[in-house]
């Protein structure tokens, strides 16, 4: 039975689309997931609209209730969580257990911490001021309060690699400021985004609060960027997009919190533990196939741990299952599409011709016959101008790189146009921080690729503009307002 047309969610009304509806394809079996709406212009700019109407009343709520908002929402998304993990798996290609737990359980989680986040202060004191008389007036003691307000309306435009934390991410937190927020999921799996909103209708929110609009092409995710009634916008992807969507938002002075690629380096020491470090770095290929931003694809390996370490990794890539999504025993699913699947190829192609040694992988699995599939890939022997090692696979593709002694290789690390997270493995917790230190990133895993979900996230260079994440979050869909009154 073919899978239901779904429509827009503008104004607080669910729309069909003007421009008909486009396929969403599952990764791993080919099969049509579902039929996803072809916003037009016009109506992402109806949805702006409403956006902006919403955006008085909703701006000077409580933030009680908009707490009390967020928070029925984490409940409605986990009343059908099985069904939303279902989904998220089939569209996005993550495994079940990713889906479940990094994808959906993650988005929960985001709903509710941000329903916190309502209640978070918005006013700091300024230190009072004394003023001598002149110009500007009598004498006398000047206060002065920081208070954050909302920015407006925000254009939220999502990633493919994961259709429920990130989404989240930026709608929960936006809320919570009292903005409200067009969203463009990625093409390759709204259904998630717009089930999302269906939880947010549920549980309250006003009608244009929160509008969802869809496209499988450049054009509704370009009229959600230069909407004149747009005043920020929210992205996560590619570098390339975010140079292109800056431009736009540069002409009107749109706020921007971008999170765009990474090239993560991985610094292994000469007293590194092995074992952790090939657990962390083996994560490029077993997260969501290495489509990660964050993924320590690029390892900067002492020279006297280099072969060791190729060998661990390569025993740990060819160790691992690929296959199936749905089964619980895959470790590694499939990339998003056969467009993506060719550029990863193309990449591992390139690292031979560059002169890279190809130690496992770079084929296609044997026994998947369907499916987009790339078998965990490590590139040995490769140099600091390969275009391996400084461009963006997005993929499950790792390459090495040795270096002599630590001042090369804070030099190789610190040698990319990115700068999102980095890593230094080392049996010295205090050397690894002073590394960590000099090393030109917006984070910093020091024996770890885990992260404090509270701390700031984003990136130096190329890989972004802002930091959010925890109460970060709040301050980046926020503007700071200066009020001061004689004392």
């Amino acid at each position: 039975m073919s899978p239901a047309p779904e429509r827009l969610f503008i104004g607080g009304e669910w729309v069909e689309p003007a421009d008909g509806h486009y396929e969403v394809v599952d990764p791993a079996t080919e099969e049509v997931v579902g039929l996803a709406p072809e916003a037009s212009r016009a109506q992402v700019y109806e949805a702006a609209a409403a956006a902006k109407a919403a955006f008085p009343a909703w701006s000077r709520t409580r933030p009680e209730e908009r707490a009390a908002i967020l928070d029925r929402t984490a409940d409605i998304i986990q009343r059908d969580f099985p069904a939303h993990a279902e989904i998220a798996r089939r569209e996005s290609g993550a495994t079940a257990s990713t889906a479940r737990g990094l994808q959906v359980g993650v988005g929960i989680a985001r709903f509710r911490r941000y329903g916190r986040g309502a209640l978070e202060p918005v006013e700091e004191a300024i230190a009072p001021q004394i003023n001598e008389a002149g110009p500007m007036g009598k004498a006398g003691v000047l206060g002065a309060l920081a208070v954050r307000q909302p920015v407006g309306v925000v254009t939220c435009i999502t990633s493919y690699n994961n259709p429920w934390a990130n989404p989240a991410g930026k709608i929960a937190p936006a809320l919570a400021m009292g903005n409200t927020v067009v969203v463009k999921p990625a093409p390759q799996d709204p259904l998630s985004v717009l089930r999302m909103a269906a939880a947010l209708a549920e549980a309250g929110v006003p009608p244009g609060v929160v509008n969802v609009v869809t496209g499988s092409g450049a054009e509704a995710g370009e009229a959600a960027v230069d909407s004149r009634d747009v005043d920020m916008v929210s992205f996560t992807g590619s570098t390339a997009v975010g140079q292109r969507i800056a431009e736009v938002c540069g002409r009107g002075m749109k706020r921007q919190l971008m999170e765009l690629g990474g090239k993560g380096a991985a610094l292994v020491l000469e007293d590194a533990d092995l074992g952790s470090a090939v657990a962390g770095i083996g994560t490029t290929f077993s997260f969501y196939s290495g489509q990660i931003c964050t993924a320590p694809t690029r390892v900067l390996a002492h020279r006297s741990r280099y072969e060791e370490l190729i060998g661990a990794l390569a025993a740990y890539a060819n160790a691992l299952t690929v296959g199936d999504p749905a089964d619980r025993a895959t470790v590694v699913g499939p990339v998003i599409s056969a467009a993506h699947r060719d550029r990863v190829e193309a990449y591992v192609e390139l690292g031979r011709k560059e002169g890279a040694r190809v130690v496992t992988g770079g084929a296609r699995p044997a026994h998947l016959d369907r499916g987009f599939y790339v078998a965990p890939t490590l590139l040995a022997d490769c140099t600091p101008d390969m275009r391996v090692v400084r461009e963006e696979i997005f993929g499950p593709v790792v390459v090495v790189v040795p270096f002599d002694d630590e001042e090369e290789g804070v030099a190789l690390a610190n040698d990319s146009d990115y700068g999102l997270i980095d890593y230094v493995w080392s049996g010295d917790v205090a050397r690894a921080f002073r590394i960590a230190r000099r090393l030109r990133a917006g984070g910093v895993g020091v024996n770890t690729v885990g992260r404090n979900m509270e701390a700031p996230f984003g990136g130096f260079g190329k890989s972004g503009v802002g930091r959010d994440v925890g109460s970060y979050a709040l301050h980046a869909y926020s503007e700071t307002q200066a009020i001061v009154w004689p004392g």
